[in-house]
């Protein structure tokens, strides 16, 4: 079912590039097999808290509870004494001001060493990819043998600034040295300062949000408000089939305090009918858009950690790694018309770099912010004249294998905890190349500023799911 809609969205042929012959099986090694790092880094397991609506069951916690968690479950599904982690590395977007290191806090209160050294990183919505390649970094370096990486997103509470002038009155008014001076101060409050800054999923240098720049996308492309449903269907369909059987082995149980059941599931899977769907009004261009609050990710509470390092290493330990970390790369592009077009960009540049073409690639798990944006970049990466034009290249990147493109679902479903869902794409990626019996799995998406990742991964013969 899911192979025709795609087939009747796109009606493309699966164009294919020049066949390459993988260089090598060395981790980071060049398509002319001259090794980067001369270790292999291997990717052992993944876990992440059930992603839920924000607002829902997490609704009074706070991110490090979240973040705590993923770290506590890691350690236990995996038997990794804490004690022999070398370094943490967490990713987040929407900061809380009171745990800004959230790498450290989560760390501190799973019961992590204080000497156990920790830091946090953001870069929008592939933050968690961030925090694994920061990893392998530190292990290809030779400065650490394990890493832990997560990322957590917590969009049920979110700061909310003052005005600017009255943040600048209330910490003029924090310095008086008498009561008539801050009642000064204070006197000079007008009801225009009281007006709260709320935080917005919108770019600083265009000021425009990430759901009119999708709305753009689509309509650029040419991608209807039916293909984007339909995508949207598929989605929740294969991510509630994933679910039903269980597929879903990265997913740990979160105890919330107070309440007797635990959570043991995503809430946001919801398989619709296209009648429903065609419902539903624009969610940001009105009343013309084509995305609405169907066929766009949702706001998502939730948290996810890896534990990456050597092969050596996980051998000394009796590990059975699921796969080897093999390449990545990070992109950027015009954050106006081509935010979200990372993928696109990405693809051919990290499969050049492990020498790889897509027929090569036997599990795709691409990040899903919007379904036309998902359309948009399957239509880029099909046309010529926007790899001529747009990207330097002599020849489109190719489409491709949709029977094997985010077969569990996707971000539209799942959900997308900002920084976590990076390390769900990893997990989801090593625990599909296994049960799928594939070779080789790519990780696309898009972030914020007009930002993108590939990262190949290679299944390990020792994987299990």
């Amino acid at each position: 079912m899911a192979s025709n809609v795609m087939n009747n969205i796109l009606k493309i042929q699966a164009a294919r590039l020049p066949s390459l012959k993988y260089a090598s099986v060395r981790a980071l090694a060049t398509p002319a097999g001259k090794e980067r790092s001369g270790k292999d880094i291997v990717f052992v397991d993944g876990v992440r808290t059930p992603f839920l609506m924000s607002g829902t069951d997490y609704a009074k916690l706070m991110p490090h509870d979240l973040a705590r968690s993923s770290l506590m479950a890691l350690m236990k599904k995996t038997g990794v004494p804490k004690d022999l982690v070398d370094y943490i590395v967490y990713g987040t977007v929407i900061q809380e001001v009171k745990t800004s290191n959230i790498g450290r806090e989560a760390a501190l209160s799973a019961g992590f060493s204080d000497k156990t050294p920790a830091h946090t990183v953001t870069m929008a919505c592939i933050s968690s990819n961030v925090a694994i390649t920061t990893g392998v970094g530190l292990i290809a370096a030779g400065v650490y043998d394990v890493v832990v990486a997560g990322g957590v997103e917590f969009m049920s509470d979110v700061p909310i600034r003052h005005s600017r002038k009255m943040r600048g009155l209330m910490l003029k008014a924090n310095k008086a040295k008498s009561l008539p001076q801050m009642l000064g101060l204070l006197s000079q409050i007008r009801p225009s300062y009281l007006a709260p800054e709320l935080p917005a999923v919108a770019e600083f240098s265009t000021g425009e949000t990430m759901g009119h720049s999708g709305d753009r996308l689509a309509a650029a492309f040419g991608i209807t408000r039916k293909e984007q449903d339909d995508y949207a269907l598929r989605s929740h369909t294969l991510a509630a089939q994933a679910q039903e059987k269980g597929y879903f082995t990265d997913l740990a149980p979160f105890k919330v305090p107070g309440v007797d059941n635990p959570v043991v599931k995503d809430n946001g899977i919801r398989v619709s009918t296209p009648e429903k769907l065609a419902k539903l009004k624009p969610a940001f261009i009105k009343p013309h858009g084509t995305v609405t609050a169907a066929n766009a990710s949702f706001l998502t509470d939730g948290a996810s950690a890896c534990i990456i390092m050597t092969e050596a290493k996980a051998k000394e330990l009796g590990l059975k790694p699921k796969a080897y970390l093999r390449d990545f790369i990070y992109v950027s592009q015009d954050p106006k018309d081509q935010l979200l077009l990372g993928p696109t960009y990405a693809v051919p540049k990290v499969l050049a770099r492990a020498g790889l073409t897509l027929k090569d690639i036997d599990v795709w798990e691409v990040h899903e912010a919007f379904a036309g944006q998902i359309l948009a970049n399957l239509k880029a990466m099909d046309s010529d004249w926007f790899a001529k034009n747009y990207m330097g290249r002599s020849e489109k990147v190719g489409v491709p294998d949709l029977s094997k493109w985010n077969m569990w679902g996707g971000s539209l479903s799942i959900g997308h905890p900002f920084a976590a869902t990076g390390v769900r794409l990893a997990s989801h990626t090593a625990n599909r190349m296994i049960r799928e019996d594939g070779k080789f799995g790519l990780i696309a998406a898009c972030a914020a500023g007009g930002q993108g990742v590939g990262m190949i991964m290679e299944r390990h013969p020792d994987g299990k799911v």
